[in-house]
């Protein structure tokens, strides 16, 4: 039985392996339509979530299977006091997986070790986002043709974002990827992101505060919001919600194949004039989600469609 808490719990091959099934899935959706019949996935979400939640939901329901949860603490027996590893030991007795996103750091791990069953990390804190990752690379591969040989752009909340502490991790494996980290001194990358993996694995990277000045370069521009849930007093995030919004005259200097991709929610760092960029991917990229999470599913599982396919 394997998990997925951290984007390097699979190896870049494992990964590659998990991005062809993947586009196998977008392109033969009707082959897949019943391989999960029977099975069950529990969604335990002790924080709020649009995206994750249902697309986790929908690529259950996709492959004919069926899900069970909760999308907030306050309805579960968290509520009570219960600990994730009595939680998850109930939910095993339920579920045949489990997607789980946690506040606190590490909490999916703890969910783990004491799981019956598969435990996917659905986001915990500020840690990982292991599954935005794969959607991200599965986006990245599809939209620009390779995973390497690449510059990418991380904009904005580079110290609380998991999904850009993750996609690092991930794209430090492919060969000739180098880095732009656009941030305020205050959303900086953490310090063990810049030197455990970036300068660890000697990968090229400059941190500027100017979208404008680094636009030209970029074959990927990765936007996030400044996160209100992660700071500790109201006048920081006020101060710093602002710092970057991507609209037509920042757009003028970028390549004309470059990509825009946002995990979202957005707020407002994205004008909504920009969607009509054919440049702006993110909406693609939320679709791109299913499909990931649905062989993420399978894979985790030890589901082979073909078997399936043939037993039904």
């Amino acid at each position: 039985m394997r998990h997925l808490i951290s984007p390097l719990d699979f190896s870049a091959e494992e990964i590659n392996q998990l991005l062809d099934l993947a586009t196998d899935i977008k392109e033969n959706r009707e082959k897949y339509s019943e391989v999960c019949h029977g099975k069950k996935l529990a969604t335990l979400f002790y924080e709020p979530s649009t995206r994750t939640r249902l697309s986790f939901e929908a690529a259950m329901l996709n492959l004919g299977g069926s899900v069970l949860g909760f999308s907030s603490a306050d309805s579960s027996s968290a509520s009570k006091g219960e600990s994730v590893a009595d939680t998850i030991r109930i939910i095993s007795c339920y579920a045949d997986i489990c997607a789980m996103r946690h506040p606190k750091e590490g909490a999916p791990l703890v969910a783990s070790l004491h799981s019956g069953i598969p435990v996917i990390n659905a986001g915990d804190g500020g840690h990982h986002h292991p599954t935005q990752t794969l959607t991200d690379l599965l986006t990245i591969r599809s939209l620009k043709g390779k995973l390497n040989n690449l510059t990418i752009g991380l904009c904005g909340d580079l110290k609380f974002g998991r999904t850009v502490h993750s996609l690092i991790n991930a794209l430090v494996r492919y060969a000739n990827i180098s880095f732009v980290l656009i941030a305020p001194k205050e959303l900086a990358l953490p310090d063990y992101i810049r030197e455990n993996v970036l300068v660890a694995n000697n990968i090229p990277f400059r941190e500027v505060e100017s979208m404008e000045e680094v636009m030209g370069e970029l074959d990927v521009l990765y936007m996030t919001r400044v996160q209100k849930e992660r700071f500790f007093n109201e006048q920081d995030y006020v101060r710093l919600k602002d710092v970057y919004i991507l609209d037509k005259d920042k757009m003028q200097n970028a390549k004309e194949d470059m990509i825009i991709l946002h995990p979202l929610p957005r707020v407002n760092e994205i004008s909504v004039e920009i969607d009509k960029d054919p440049r702006a991917a993110y909406f693609k990229q939320a679709q791109f989600g299913v499909y990931a999470r649905m062989a993420l599913i399978l894979t985790l599982l030890n589901i082979k469609v073909d078997e399936a396919n043939a037993e039904r």
